[in-house]
């Protein structure tokens, strides 16, 4: 019940032989894309970068949101008085 089916082997597609009439269409040669060890420096350290600036962001958001919660507290308490 839960084994896969499999399709019977399909007959191989027939083989096209080229003829001297007919040639290979000419390939365009595809552009070389090489990767420097600058560029995978210059990544790397500007994903530490991001990484460290997010993680400063993330610090002052709460250390903010603490401060108001504190802040809040002592104005509370000084309302009651």
């Amino acid at each position: 019940m839960f084994l896969p089916k499999y399709p019977d082997s399909p007959t191989p597609p027939p083989v096209h032989h080229r003829t001297v009439a007919d040639p290979a269409p000419a390939r365009r040669p595809s552009p070389q894309v090489s990767v420097t060890t600058g560029a995978v420096v210059a990544v790397l350290v500007g994903g530490v970068v991001l990484t460290a600036l997010l993680a400063a962001v993330a610090v002052t958001a709460i250390s903010v949101a603490v401060c108001a919660v504190v802040i809040r507290s002592m104005l509370r308490d000084q309302r009651r008085r």
